[in-house]
C-alpha cells in the first residue's frame, strides 16, 4: 500500500509499506539463533506536552519521571520483543544520562517482571559524589547485581569519571578487574566512543580494552563497541574470538556489513544458559534496531534459516536508516527512533524527555520518513502519512 505525504509545500513523496512484508511471505518461522538486542526509548505521557522543559532548559530527572507512560514504555518493548528482538534496558537509548538511576532501576524491574530478555546498563549513577576508583568500583557492582536478580544480564557502562581523573592503563584494567571479580557472568563491557559522549575521548588507553577481556573470559562474554570504526571492529572482533568471546556491534552506521561480515559458523559458545554461534560476524546490541523492529527481526529469521541473501540485503539497505538517524549531533538520534515508533502506530504520543523531539526541524523528520520507507520500516503506510503530516506540515 502507498501513501502520500507532503513534507513541504512542494515535496509531495510516497511512503511504502511493503517492503518487508513481501520478504516475510518467503522466510520461514524460526526462531533467531544470533544474539540481538534492541535499545529501547521512553515514551512520554500526554500531559508532558505542557511541561515547560527544552533541550536548552532540562528538566530534573524526577520531574521528567513523573510523566513517563510506563504502560506504554512496556508495550515498545514488548513490541520489540514480538519482532524476536532482545532489549537492552536502561542504556542511552532511554535517556539514562538525563533521567539517571531511579528510572533505569524502575524500567529494569519492570522489564524483568514482563519475562522479557534483557540485558540492562549497570554505572554508578545512584551514588551522588562519586570521586574515587574505589567507590566508583563499589557503585558499579551494585548495579550488576541489581539487574542480575531482576532477571537481566549486566552491560558494564562507560565509565566517564575514568577519563575525568586521567586514568592511565593500568589504573583502567585495575577498576574493571576489580569489579570483573566481584561479579557473575556473563557480563558485557561497552566502549563507547567520544561521537557518542565527548567526555570518552581517549577512554579505554593503551591496551586496556583487550587486558580487562581477556581477564577472565568465562564471566565476561562480550563486548559492545559504539566506535562507529568498522575495521577497529573487526579486528578486535578476531581477537576476542580467541577467547570464544562474542561482539555486539553497537556501530550504527555499518552494522548491516558487520553482521553479514561472514556467515560461516565456527563453534557455538555459551553466553549464560545458551550456546550461540561464534563465527566472523558481530551480533548486535543496538539503538537503530528500536527503529526498524520489523526489519530486523525479518533479518534474523533469514539468518536462522540460512537465507544469507535476504539477511545481507535487508540488513545492509538499511544501514542508510542508521546514518540518517545517527547523524551529527548524534546525542539526537532518539528523534528519529521515537518519531517512527510513533508513525508505525506503537504509541500514540511523540514526546521526548526535555522535548528533545524539537531539536531536529521538519525535512530532517522527512529526510527519516524516506529513508525508513525505503528499507521496509514503515508497516502502517497511511498511519504513517497522517500522522507524519503533524510534524512535516
Amino acid at each position: 500500500m502507498e501513501a502520500v505525504v507532503r513534507a513541504t509545500d512542494l515535496d509531495p513523496f510516497e511512503i511504502r509499506d511493503d517492503r518487508w512484508e513481501v520478504r516475510a511471505k518467503d522466510i520461514p518461522q524460526v526462531e533467531p539463533n544470533r544474539l540481538a538486542f534492541a535499545a529501547a526509548h521512553v515514551v512520554m505521557s500526554s500531559s508532558y506536552a505542557a511541561i515547560d522543559h527544552a533541550p536548552d532548559r532540562p528538566g530534573d530527572g524526577s520531574a521528567i519521571a513523573s510523566h513517563i507512560d510506563w504502560d506504554a514504555t512496556l508495550d515498545v518493548r514488548h513490541h520489540l520483543a514480538s519482532h524476536g528482538l532482545g532489549i537492552a534496558e536502561a542504556m542511552d537509548t532511554a535517556q539514562r544520562f538525563e533521567l539517571g538511576w531511579p528510572v533505569a532501576r524502575e524500567l529494569i524491574r519492570r522489564t524483568g517482571e514482563a519475562a522479557l530478555d534483557f540485558v540492562a546498563g549497570a554505572g554508578y549513577d545512584h551514588r551522588d559524589n562519586v570521586g574515587t576508583t574505589s567507590a566508583l568500583i563499589d557503585a558499579v557492582v551494585e548495579q550488576v547485581h541489581e539487574i542480575q536478580r531482576a532477571g537481566g544480564k549486566a552491560v558494564l557502562l562507560p565509565m566517564p569519571l575514568l577519563t575525568a581523573l586521567g586514568a592511565d592503563e593500568q589504573a583502567v584494567v585495575d577498576v574493571y578487574t576489580t569489579i570483573i571479580d566481584q561479579c557473575e557472568g556473563p557480563l558485557i563491557v561497552h566502549w563507547l566512543g567520544e561521537v557518542f559522549l565527548p567526555a570518552m575521548k581517549g577512554y579505554f588507553p593503551g591496551e586496556s580494552f583487550l587486558r580487562v577481556m581477556r581477564h577472565d573470559p568465562d564471566t565476561v562474554r562480550a563486548a559492545k563497541l559504539s566506535l562507529l570504526d568498522a575495521d577497529r571492529e573487526r579486528q578486535l572482533r578476531r581477537e576476542l574470538a580467541k577467547h570464544d568471546q562474542l561482539m555486539l556491534t553497537g556501530d550504527d552506521f555499518n552494522f548491516g556489513t558487520l553482521m553479514t561480515d561472514s556467515f560461516h559458523v565456527e563453534r557455538m559458545v555459551p553466553f549464560g544458559k545458551d550456546d550461540v554461534p561464534l563465527g566472523d560476524f558481530s551480533h548486535a546490541l543496538l539503538g537503530i534496531f528500536d527503529g526498524m523492529p520489523a526489519v530486523a527481526g525479518l533479518a534474523l529469521r533469514a539468518l536462522a534459516a540460512e537465507r544469507h541473501e535476504d539477511a545481507a540485503v535487508l540488513l545492509r539497505q538499511s544501514e542508510a536508516l542508521g546514518r540518517m538517524i545517527f547523524q551529527q549531533p548524534t546525542y539526537l538520534y532518539k528523534c528519529g527512533l521515537a518519531f517512527l515508533a510513533w508513525v508505525n502506530g506503537v504509541q500514540d504520543v511523540f514526546d521526548l524527555p526535555n522535548h528533545l523531539q524539537r531539536a531536529r526541524d521538519r525535512n530532517w523528520y522527512a529526510d527519516v520518513l524516506r529513508t525508513a520507507s525505503d528499507c521496509g520500516a514503515i508497516t502502517d503506510a497511511p498511519m504513517a502519512a497522517e500522522r507524519a503530516l503533524y510534524v512535516l506540515k
